[in-house]
């Protein structure tokens, strides 16, 4: 088949490059890909050994995209959040990635008569009726929808959209093997200090919050310096494309605890995020509430779009690292279950899709 996949590809950030490579790798690589980029030579040269693809920009060249989406036997949105409003902290119009696919599903569906996909995506925030309606004009369009997570799955049900058009199944990620990542582990050599993998993401739903969140934080790197010495590893997940990227905000906050021993690295991939956590003790990072609820470890977080003090993070990180080994079992059964919950879930989206 001829596959227009559509997300969010070539802004260098690594978990939506990694969702990119799962999706079409659990699809087949016997088909012919179309991918839109904002770096079409780096998807391009990403993806070339392993896929039959081309890749196009994804604003600056409509007309292969539109000869796409007419040629293609299939439209395919694949994970990310796709259907929402942006916050303001991203300082575009808050409507104008709803505005970009409505105009793209509705074009899809309506003149070149094609069915649309999307798959294990995230759906919110919806925060306005504006925003609602558009969320629903496109979601009433789609004929196979699947959402990553309880709260998407809420959402969808709450714009109005039937119980049997959506399902709920776990981030696409989870379908790969520890082996994709870490080919070969090794086992962390002893440290008199603790490895800290270190991230930091400023796209939150409050911004008024984040100076008293990074605020807490810096105290409490610091109190736990004091009891035994840190080497944190900055670990971005995006170093470019964007201002405040992943890499700019760990810089920026180096600066507030110049007595702690700090590491910089650049991951190009998912398996260099690999290596940096396997030789690291503890991952700090921001994530959101839905991917840890489905992981179970809702008990190990923090919701740093409210006030917190560095002591309550402090006894927080105490407890995850005096219950290292139960929480390292934990995380291998729970990634098993859903990494075989999603082999599952792609067996039977293959048999609806390649049917049609």
């Amino acid at each position: 088949m001829n596959i227009l996949f559509l997300g969010t590809h070539g802004q260098f950030n690594l978990g939506d490059e990694l969702l990119l490579e799962t999706f079409l790798a659990q699809l087949g690589r016997e088909h012919r890909y179309a991918v839109n980029s904002y770096d079409p030579v780096f998807t391009q040269n990403m993806l070339t050994p392993q896929f039959s693809m081309e890749s196009f920009h994804t604003t600056r060249e409509l007309p292969r995209f539109l000869k796409y989406l007419i040629t293609s036997n299939l439209p395919f949105f694949g994970g990310g959040s796709i259907i929402k409003e942006l916050y303001a902290s991203v300082g575009r119009n808050p409507y104008s990635t709803l505005f970009m696919i409505l105009a793209t599903v509705t074009f899809a569906k309506q003149i070149a008569r094609k069915p649309v996909v999307m798959s294990n995506i995230g759906v919110g925030p919806i925060m306005t009726p504006n925003g609602e309606r558009l969320a629903r004009w496109i979601l009433n369009q789609v004929d196979i929808l699947s959402v990553r997570d309880d709260k998407s799955l809420q959402t969808v049900l709450k714009l109005g959209l039937a119980p049997s058009k959506v399902i709920r199944v776990p981030d696409a990620v989870f379908a790969n093997a520890p082996e994709v990542f870490l080919p070969n582990p090794q086992p962390l050599l002893p440290s008199n200090k603790l490895r800290v993998a270190l991230n930091l993401n400023y796209d939150i739903e409050n911004r008024d919050a984040w100076e008293g969140f990074v605020t807490s934080l810096a105290e409490c790197l610091q109190l736990m310096d004091k009891r035994r010495k840190l080497e944190i590893h900055a670990l971005p997940m995006q170093s470019k494309f964007k201002a405040n990227d992943d890499l700019s905000v760990l810089k920026a906050f180096r600066e507030r605890i110049p007595e702690i021993e700090f590491i910089f690295h650049e991951p190009q991939s998912a398996q260099d995020v690999a290596a940096i956590i396997s030789g690291c003790d503890l991952v700090l990072d921001v994530k959101v509430r839905e991917l840890l609820d489905y992981l179970g470890m809702l008990e190990h977080s923090l919701d740093i779009n409210q006030p917190f003090t560095a002591q309550t993070l402090f006894e927080g990180i105490t407890q995850v690292i005096n219950n290292s080994d139960s929480v390292r079992t934990h995380l291998l059964e729970r990634s098993a279950s859903l990494r075989k919950e999603l082999m599952a879930y792609f067996n039977d989206l293959r048999k609806k899709v390649f049917a049609r």
